[in-house]
This record gives structure tokens, sequence and C-alpha cells, in this order.
């Protein structure tokens, strides 16, 4: 075999690993929620020792990302991405033989550090590997399975959980972190010349100050944002923040160049995937108990409404990468998917009780073409705004705001909702009715106001941000020369 022969079934290799690993890490995520009422059973645990089980994971894997992406500039990507797959599969390996919540929650949060590795450092790897037309297609294969994972992921994790229990379900996810880390072995290494030290103080700085906000959100559906704990989080979150600014000015070798987000069209792609959640995020995590309650949905019913959105978010990225190698400009293509996930919003407010499946499939289809189209452009077009040395730093960026976007939205979306219903049913009763559990035809309709004006908002929201984006992607105005006066006579 020839030397671009072997160059070829490499880069095939990389990206299959890369694939991989894109599909196994939202699934542990889901797979947890969705086994926590057998763990809490089986290991005598409740209450906040339980929810850490999830939360640990998150708040490292958000965390850890942008620190993870820039180390692979410094050390190494293979390197960093193969630390995380070994930290990711030893996780999962312990946790599923863990005697005590205890050490679960350990093994856990452990776990997403080995997470952030894995998604900081495999965008990086084929923003390394690739070029050009085949660059987007691998980041379009990625895109399609990021989908997958967004759309049934909880769907195949709970149907995991179910058929095996939380232990070898955990035992499933540790086996392929080992099956992704002996994939590295065919991937090249790649990282940056002009780096030679680690920015420890921005690191530290940047970790503690993303997760005190990680854990607030995740704390404000419960205690409120109004509440001690939450605004003390947010205070320390914004003086970490600011820190981390001042160190990172001062920096030779910064975890985060901040010139990066002086780059017009790379923030731009930053905002397109922060729209892209605020759009589809809370629809697709909150509407099937929607109607499991004010539609009486079976569940597995409602799981498969789902699907409506899901299956073009599977065949739209693979599209829209073609149709940006075929000379479509990027700029149209995520601006018409964005303005038609709000269209799909707005066009969901038919949402009543008793509503019918078909009746849904318009509106569905419509967020699920938007977010598949955007899904496949963004991670790609992004890494074509930066140089080859930084691929690892903007992967870890673009994966921290995207994955620190979708905790708010998630978190935002249930509470206007309670706020909402507070205001039509009272207090006591808007929890339990905004999760879906609903007594009666009156308190179905009441649900059904509040989710018309929550998706209005979002419809209108998303289609600001889509003309945001829009204007940060357009072309530089080139400057027309002063004219010059004639010479005198």
């Amino acid at each position: 075999m020839t030397g671009q022969g072997v160059r070829e079934v490499q880069n095939k290799l990389t990206l299959a690993v890369v694939v991989l690993g894109s599909l196994v890490l939202p699934m542990s995520m889901s797979g947890t929620t969705v086994a926590l009422p057998q763990i809490g059973a089986a290991l005598d645990a409740s209450g906040g020792a339980l929810q850490w089980v999830v939360t640990g994971y998150f708040l490292t894997a958000s965390s850890f990302m942008l620190v993870t992406g820039s180390l692979g500039d410094l050390f190494g990507r293979r390197r960093i991405y193969r630390a995380g797959a070994a930290t990711f599969a030893l996780g999962g390996l312990v946790a599923a033989t863990a005697p005590n919540i205890l050490l679960l929650d350990v093994a856990r949060t452990a776990t997403g550090v080995g997470a952030a590795g894995v998604m900081a450092g495999g965008g990086a790897i084929l923003a390394s590997t690739f070029t050009g037309g085949e660059r987007t297609k691998a980041f379009a294969a990625m895109g399609t399975v990021a989908g997958v994972g967004m759309a049934i992921g909880p769907t195949l994790a709970g149907a995991l959980v179910g058929a095996l229990g939380w232990r070898a379900t955990f035992a499933a996810f540790g086996l392929a972190g080992l099956l992704v880390l002996a994939g590295t072995l065919a991937m090249p290494e790649a990282r940056a010349e002009d780096r030679t030290g680690v920015d420890w103080a921005g690191a530290v700085t940047f970790i503690a100050g993303l997760a005190a906000v990680m854990l607030a959100i995740t704390r404000s559906s419960r205690a409120g944002w109004t509440s001690a704990p939450v605004l003390g989080l947010l205070v320390a979150a914004a003086g970490l923040l600011a820190v981390f600014v001042l160190v990172e000015r001062r920096s030779a070798h910064p975890v985060l160049e901040l010139a990066l987000l002086r780059d017009r069209r790379f923030v731009g792609w930053l905002l397109a995937g922060v729209v892209m959640v605020l759009g589809f995020g809370g629809v697709m995590s909150y509407l099937p108990t929607y109607l499991q309650g004010a539609s009486a949905m079976q569940a597995r019913d409602s799981g498969l409404v789902m699907l409506m959105a899901a299956v073009p978010m599977l065949l739209l990225p693979l599209l829209a990468g073609r149709l940006v190698n075929r000379g479509v400009p990027p700029r149209l293509l995520i601006t018409g998917g964005l303005l038609l996930i709000s269209v799909g919003d707005a066009w969901l407010t038919v949402l009543h009780p008793g509503i019918g499946a078909w009746q849904l499939l318009g509106p569905l289809v419509a967020v699920g073409t938007g977010t598949g189209m955007a899904i496949g452009l963004i991670d790609a077009q992004a890494m074509n705004q930066v140089e080859q040395a930084r691929t690892g730093m903007a992967a870890g960026l673009v994966n921290t705001v995207r994955g620190g976007a979708q905790t708010l939205v998630l978190a935002s979306f249930g509470s206007v909702l309670i706020t909402l219903l507070a205001g039509r049913i009272g207090a006591e009763g808007a929890g339990r009715v905004a999760t879906g559990v609903v007594a009666g035809p009156g308190e179905a309709v009441q649900l059904t106001g509040a989710w018309q004006l929550a998706l209005w908002g979002m419809a209108a929201l998303t289609a600001l941000g889509a003309v945001a984006v829009s204007g940060l992607l357009a072309p530089a105005k080139a400057v027309r020369p002063a004219p010059v006066a004639p010479a005198a006579a």
C-alpha cells in the first residue's frame, strides 16, 4: 500500500474512533439520569448524594473542556484524547463495581474529566487531520452522531438500562471507552510548536469559575435563582472568571487566547451554537412530558413522536456538509437553519390537550431539519476560522459554550414553565404540572397556555439570534479609497 493509501486508511479509522466517542459520551450522561431510581434503591442513596452521580459528571465534563483542548495544543491532541478515553473507561468500570454511593460519585466525577478530554480532543483531531471538503464531511459525520445522541440518546440509554441494569450499563460504557482508547493507536499526533508552558493559574480559575456557574444553574431549578446559595455561587463565578480574564491577558501561553473572541466570524459560529440549543433544547427535553400529561400519551408513544424531529437530525448534517462542498455559502445555510427552528417553535403553538401525533409532524420536522443543518455546520466552520495550532483551544471553547448553553436552556425552560404556571394555578401545584403530572382538563389547559407563551418567546429569541449570526458572518465590506483631488493647474 502506498503512503497515500496508508494515510487514507488512518484518516478513516480516526474518524470512526471520534464518531464512536461522540455517540458514547451523551448516552453516558442520559443513561445515568434514567438509572437514578435503580441506583438509589441498590445503594440506599437519595438526595444530593444520588443526584451527584449526574451532576458530578456534568460539572467536570463542562468545566474541563476548554482546558483539555488547550492542553492538547501543548502536549499533543492524540495524547490528551487518549488520556481522556482511558479516564472515561476506568471511571465507567469503577462505577460498575462501586459498593457505595461515595465511590460511585467519585468515579462519575472522574469520568466527566475523561469525557472532557474526548469531546474537546475529538474536534481538534478532526480539524488537524482533515482539510477543505474532507474536513466538512468529517464534521458532518460527527454532527450526525451528535444528532443521534441529542435526539434519541435518552431513549437508547433508557433501553440499555432497562435491559442490562445500571451496573452492566456502566460496564458497557467503560468497555466502549476501552475501544475508543484502542482506536487512538491509529490516530496521528499533532501539537502546536509555539507553545511550551502550562497556564496553571488560567486553568484553575477557569475550571473553578465555570464549575460555580454550572452548579448554580443546576441548583436554580430547585432552590430558585434568587436563593442565597445560587446567588453566592454566581457571585463567586463572576469573580473567578474576572480573575481568569486578567490572568489570560498577562499569560505568555494562555488557556484561552482572548484574540479568538475578537474574531467576528468565529464569534458568529459560537453564537450559532447557542441559538441552536436555545431553539431546540427545551422542546426536545420537555415536550414528551407535556404529551404524557396533557394528551395522556404513553411514554413509549411520546418517545415515538419525538422521532419526527430526530430523523431529520440524523439526515441533514451530511446534506449540509455536501451543500457547503458544492459552493453553497455556510452563512446562508446556518441562517436558514436557525430561522427554520424558529418557525418550528412558533408552529408548535398549535399544541392543545389531546393533540394527535400527526398534528405535530410539521413543527417537529421543521425544528429537526433546522437543527440537523446547524449541527452539520457549526464545528467545521468554527475550526475554519482559527489557525491549525489553536484547533484544540477552539474545539474546547466551542464545546464549552454549547454545553453551557444547553444547561442554561434546560434549567431556564423548566423555570419559565413553573413561573408561568404559578401565576395561573398557584405556586403549590406549578412544579407538579410543569413536569406533566396533570389533574384534570383545567390544569391541562393551563399547562398548554404556559407552553404556548414559552414557545413564542423561544421562537422570537431564535429568530433574533439568527439575524445576529447572519450579521456576524457577513463578509467584511471593502473600504473604498478616498478620491484623489486633481492637481492644481
